[in-house]
């Protein structure tokens, strides 16, 4: 189906239910679920679990009809107010040509997860018109590695009362240093995800297209050399000339480092960076906590926003969630 116009869930309501289903890889602790439950039931919200939720087959939990269906199936739950992926990892992509697209855009909820859940924003935003919310999955609320920062600013975006991720996109409280890496300003709609996933969607029917779209990417443990591969192979494709502005976000163990030295000799992120990204001609402004850091800033994808990379500022203009008419 086309897009069409852009669709919005409603925002969360006091009490609402968060629908979880695992599109990518399994849970490895059962702490990993019982930990998020709890974090959602304490602040007085309850959590359905998918029927699915505990199937596995090695690195993906389980066959992907049955994943496509448990993730459709929280979206026609009229219990269901949030759709929250359980984690990342790996194998959203495969359960794709599984998913009932058209049943989904007929029921739209506001959707988070990020990482490997990249390739159903992708498909969701370019398939059904969702706007949706590149933020942690079940998993990361009960993670000790988490700050209070991530979970205050999902619900921020998320709950009736908050402000639905409109506004300026918070930095980093521990390191506020953002970089214009090209200096500019556009307002345009954000898509994007993990670069990962976005170059291994070229080729497919659900291959990203960013064209008129302020560009957004991320990455976990890719050195500058894979970092250089996967834009260069997106520039190759065609997918950045018709980007009118880009936003780097928290590149994660991404530099080179000690621990991994595959060459002799190698180039500095920052250079990869630059070389790909300034002769675009677009404002590009780097490191913003939208990735596998310890915090995550909530970031809605398929709205309006207002890059200004001169002042250092990435704005949403309009909320992810919207009260039903």
């Amino acid at each position: 189906m086309s897009a069409g116009a852009t669709r919005f869930g409603a925002p969360l309501p006091g009490g609402g239910t968060i629908g979880v289903p695992a599109p990518s890889s399994p849970w490895e602790n059962r702490s990993e679920v019982l930990r998020g439950v709890e974090w959602w039931e304490a602040r007085g919200y309850r959590v359905k679990l998918s029927e699915g939720i505990s199937d596995r087959d090695g690195y993906v939990a389980g066959d992907p009809k049955a994943r496509a269906r448990d993730l459709t199936a929280m979206f026609l739950d009229q219990e269901v107010d949030v759709v929250q992926a359980l984690q990342g990892g790996f194998g959203a992509a495969q359960i794709l040509p599984h998913l009932d697209v058209d049943a989904i855009a007929e029921h739209p909820k506001p959707f988070v997860g990020y990482s490997d859940i990249t390739a159903l924003h992708t498909a969701l935003r370019q398939r059904a018109g969702l706007a949706t919310i590149y933020g942690p999955g079940l998993a990361g609320m009960g993670d000790p590695r988490r700050g209070d920062f991530t979970r205050s600013r999902l619900l921020e975006v998320l709950r009736t009362g908050g402000t639905g991720g409109a506004g300026e996109v918070p930095k980093d409280p521990d390191d506020p240093y953002v970089r214009p890496i090209r200096g500019g300003r556009v307002t345009a709609p954000i898509a994007g995800g993990c670069l990962s996933l976005l170059a291994q969607s070229l080729g497919t029917p659900w291959e990203i297209d960013p064209s008129g779209c302020i560009f957004f990417f991320e990455d976990f443990d890719a050195p500058p050399w894979y970092v250089d591969a996967a834009l260069t192979q997106l520039g190759l494709a065609g997918k950045l000339e018709g980007v009118v502005g880009v936003v780097v976000g928290e590149m994660e163990r991404c530099d080179w480092r000690e621990d991994r030295p595959e060459w002799p000799r190698t180039k500095s992120l920052e250079d990869v960076l630059e070389q790909h990204l300034e002769p675009l001609g677009v404002p590009v402004l780097y490191k913003l906590p939208l990735g596998h850091g310890k915090h995550l800033a909530s970031l809605p994808l398929g709205v309006m926003a207002t890059l200004d990379a001169d002042a250092r500022t990435l704005h949403i203009d309009e909320p992810a969630v919207r009260p039903p008419s």
